[in-house]
């Protein structure tokens, strides 16, 4: 039976279309709020359908952004969006309606909250658990200034768990300023007798009755600290035994819920309330992902990043073709582990994106997902290193980022041998710069200890899984988003030379020294250049017998990676030319020194100038070799 979205009353008016900003929307009477949250739903789901993008925890979050814009004088009063998943309500509420329609496309609107795109977007997004810090800044800054703002941080229950949001928990209840964190948990499930009772409760406790009894005892008290410390445990213990708040209370805030996040009534008088106390608020909302599209309700992992799909059936568009590099590592890594009791499988909170789904399934005591954790991953790994076991940390190239200190101090200075399968390397299409991984090649290696490489497609991929996992010793292999080439091997475990590339095509005067994905392009720029193309397969250690034997063969250097230029694989040939007296042309291409915005993986190549028309450009106005006429007409 085909899925259908919500159906709109025929006598209900149209509200979303007057609603530009706001001010429009607190211009409504309250009963008009929930006609407007079934509209917003329908939209959304309509949107996301045509352009792709995050739908499911935009849809469990309709009720909430409508109740904070029509209850708060945003953007005068801050809001901040963890991750910025589910901040398309948000954008389209905030004057961004008609330009959904470009959502993460070329030229158009981001999918996170963007400080550039709207002076609503607070605070610009797009990793977890960053929202309580920002928010608590501002709050600070606004103290500071003598400014009386709210400012709210939306937090949900996955990015709560992240360190730094504790870290921020930590000193907000040590600062004491105005600040309200809104925890989303869309993981729970409350039945409707104890959501409402939990309801009736939270709206007392956040009302003025309450806080005056609570305060005026505090103070009436304050004379008699041996009652007064009675009735301050008693009131934290009654609070105990009906909410999970007391980790909150302990850190210094006010805890109130869990609430019903699709409840306008109890929203309003909770938010309303809590939006007059002082200091640090805590409240615990409890919303279902996927709300109000039964496909999404479902399965809300699989529609919580979605490619255009049909409303109608919910059925997503899925390329078919070859398998996708995340699948080979995946197909690799079971292979692997059931032969070798030793490898354990790490990842932070991304099973489905990493390809674990199977592995976890079939090993589930070999499996840790240790939630948003970079930074205690890699740790964790070292530890299960120190005792023999091989972890495999299965993290993406922007993750990865976030424990870079741990990467060094923990794993590399101590020589573990810990294998890093770093996915969603390069340009990574609509997600944008913050999701890119083009700085990974940087920063590993620089670090001693290190053995990195990158694979040219989905073949070598597999034999550098292996390689890696052989090494004793820290090793990365860093493949793309998606597909590759199509070029495929078995399931057999066979491993590379450590350090030694290959040649892929002869040719004159010019080489391009290419790593990773690089490497097809340059064959297709060669074959109009007649240049030569190395597949360089190691960026740590590089192979260096193959530059001596090509200096002797060649007068010009081209590297070619998707990596930033700035202490990429490239500086790495440029260093090592110089430190042998090796006097060449070297001419490097590779991400330019700015963050590359959202587009089509294509588009952001073109963008860069590496892709074959581009790499053509390069040479020619680098070298001359070929006419920029002769260019054109091949492309």
């Amino acid at each position: 039976m085909p899925h259908r979205p919500p159906k709109k009353p025929d006598d209900s008016p149209l509200l979303l279309a007057g609603i530009n900003s706001p001010s429009d929307l607190r211009r409504l009477e309250k009963h008009q709020l929930e006609p407007l949250a079934a509209e917003l739903r329908r939209f959304l789901i309509d949107s996301v359908s045509r352009t792709g993008g995050h739908l499911a925890a935009g849809l469990g979050v309709v009720e909430l952004t409508i109740a904070l814009h029509y209850l708060f004088d945003t953007p005068h009063d801050r809001i901040v969006w963890d991750v910025g998943h589910q901040a398309y309500p948000h954008k389209i509420l905030t004057g961004r309606r008609e330009a959904m329609h470009s959502l993460r496309q070329r030229g158009g609107i981001s999918g996170f909250p963007k400080r550039s795109e709207s002076e609503f977007d607070t605070f610009g997004t797009g990793h977890a658990s960053t929202s309580i810090s920002a928010a608590l800044g501002m709050a600070a800054a606004a103290r500071a200034k003598g400014e009386r703002r709210r400012v709210i941080a939306v937090i949900g229950d996955a990015s709560v768990a992240g360190g730094m949001a504790f870290e921020a928990l930590n000193q907000a209840g040590a600062l004491d300023v105005d600040l309200l964190v809104i925890l989303n948990d869309n993981d729970w499930a409350i039945s409707p007798s104890v959501g409402g009772f939990r309801n009736h409760l939270a709206k007392i406790l956040s009302g003025g009755f309450y806080q005056w009894v609570r305060e005026g005892g505090k103070s009436a008290l304050s004379g008699m600290p041996h009652l007064s410390e009675f009735v301050s445990r008693w009131e934290e213990h009654m609070k105990g035994m009906v909410m999970p708040g007391t980790l909150f209370e302990e850190l210094g805030f006010n805890y109130i819920g869990p609430i019903d996040g699709h409840d306008f009534d109890t929203l309003s008088v909770t938010l309303h309330n809590m939006g007059e106390m002082r200091g640090p608020q805590l409240l615990h909302v409890v919303t279902n992902k996927g709300q109000g599209y039964e496909p999404a309700e479902g399965a809300p992992s699989v529609y919580h990043g979605v490619t255009p799909f049909d409303i109608t059936t919910g059925k997503l568009d899925k390329n078919q073709g070859s398998p996708t590099y995340t699948r080979i590592f995946g197909d690799w890594l079971r292979d692997v582990a059931r032969q070798d009791e030793r490898l354990v499988a790490i990842t932070p909170a991304m099973c489905e994106g990493s390809g674990l789904v199977e592995y976890a399934n079939e090993f589930p005591e070999r499996y840790f997902d240790v939630g948003i954790a970079e930074e205690h991953a890699l740790t964790f790994a070292a530890g299960l290193a120190c005792e023999g076991l091989k972890p495999v940390v299965a993290i993406y190239s922007s993750f990865l980022q976030r424990a870079y200190d741990q990467l060094i101090h923990d794993v590399a200075l101590q020589n573990l041998d810990v294998t890093f399968a770093v996915d969603r390397a390069g340009l990574v299409g609509a997600d944008g710069p913050t999701h890119s991984g083009v700085f990974d090649l940087s920063f590993f290696r620089a670090i001693p200890n290190t053995l990195v490489m990158a694979p040219s497609n989905e073949g070598e991929c597999r034999q550098m899984l292996e390689t890696a996992y052989r090494h004793p010793g820290p090793a990365m292999v860093r493949y793309p988003r998606g597909r590759g080439p199509g070029i495929l091997i078995g399931s057999e475990r066979s491993a590379l030379p450590i350090g030694k590339g290959e040649m892929r095509r002869q040719g004159k005067h010019m080489v391009f020294l290419a790593f990773g994905a690089m490497v097809r392009p340059c064959e297709e720029a060669a074959e109009i250049l007649n240049a030569g193309v190395a597949n360089m397969r190691f960026v740590k250690p590089l192979d260096e017998a193959l530059i001596i034997d090509l200096a002797n063969t060649y007068d010009t250097f081209v590297t070619v990676e998707e990596n930033l230029i700035q202490g990429g694989a490239g500086s790495a040939v440029s260093e090592f030319l110089a430190e042998h007296g090796i006097v060449k042309r070297v001419i490097h291409l590779g991400i330019p020194d700015r963050f590359i915005e959202q587009g089509a993986q294509a588009e952001q190549l073109a963008d860069c100038g590496l892709d074959k028309e581009g790499i053509l450009r390069s040479v020619s106005g680098a070298t001359g070799i070929v006419p920029l006429s002769a260019i054109n007409a091949s492309a």
